[in-house]
């Protein structure tokens, strides 16, 4: 994306009104994706002839690991905005997506649980790849508590993203822990640099799943900013209504995003 326009969707005002005319469109496609995407793992898609109908959690579970890490780049990549480029809207990406990001780790976490129980005989393992998929919900969950726990908006911005990109480095471990431990998950089958090891009749089906779950995480996370900008709108003008001399007050960025006709 070139620079120019990244920091002209940097605007709250004018991302408020762009967004508004993509949203509905995203929520709709998004649906459209999903559901069909569900049609071909549940009815169109085989059985595995090892896993048998367990196999169709994979659709899901694949998918919820794949945006849970994403979700923690974007993080990343906007508190890096936050810290270094000042971006306006860095901070409420990274705040909109903590929540999406922890929501698909958990899904990840139970639908792993449920596939283990009948292919490992097992709920739950300490193994490399589990117990980093833990590490990384319990790190969104830390960063959701700072948010609250921090009640100016740039301070709070600021902390959050140096305990995001501290974090990060939990995000390779847990990508490259099947290739370095010898773990009981499996190794990677999708993602591989030698293919797919999975047949076409799955994988097109796990496809349109995670395109579908893509675009409804962006949806969602998108429809966060614009709560999240609302959010900081209500908070200025509440401000300045109490305090006319408070909104000076305020810290670089605490009140940027908020800035701008509702």
């Amino acid at each position: 994306m070139p620079t120019s326009l990244l920091w002209g969707l940097a605007n709250p005002t004018r991302f408020m009104a762009l967004s508004a005319r993509i949203l509905p469109w995203m929520a709709g496609l998004s649906a459209l994706v999903t559901v069909a995407g569900l049609y071909l793992a549940l009815f169109s898609s085989p059985a595995d002839y090892q896993q048998g109908e367990t196999v169709r959690i994979m659709y899901i579970h694949v998918p919820a690991a794949w945006l849970a890490l994403a979700l923690y780049t974007i993080m990343s990549a906007s508190a890096l905005g936050t810290l270094v480029w000042r971006h306006p809207l860095a901070d409420v990406s990274q705040k909109a997506a903590a929540p999406i990001g922890a929501a698909f780790t958990l899904l990840c976490l139970i639908t792993g649980s449920l596939w283990g129980k009948p292919m490992w005989g097992t709920w739950w393992v300490w193994d490399a790849r589990l117990t980093s998929v833990l590490v990384l919900f319990l790190i969104y969950l830390g960063i959701l508590a700072l948010w609250r726990a921090i009640e100016d908006p740039g301070q709070a911005a600021r902390a959050v993203a140096i305990l995001t990109l501290v974090g990060f480095v939990n995000i390779p471990i847990v990508k490259f822990s099947v290739d370095w431990w010898n773990t009981l998950h499996q190794p990677a089958s999708v993602i591989r640099m030698d293919g797919a090891t999975i047949d076409a009749s799955m994988l097109w089906p796990l496809f349109v799943m995670a395109i579908g779950l893509t675009l409804l995480a962006l949806t969602l996370h998108m429809s966060g900013m614009r709560s999240e900008i609302l959010a900081r709108r209500v908070r200025s003008l509440t401000l300045k209504a109490a305090d006319p001399s408070a909104e000076r007050r305020l810290p670089l960025g605490a009140g940027s995003a908020g800035a701008g006709p509702a």
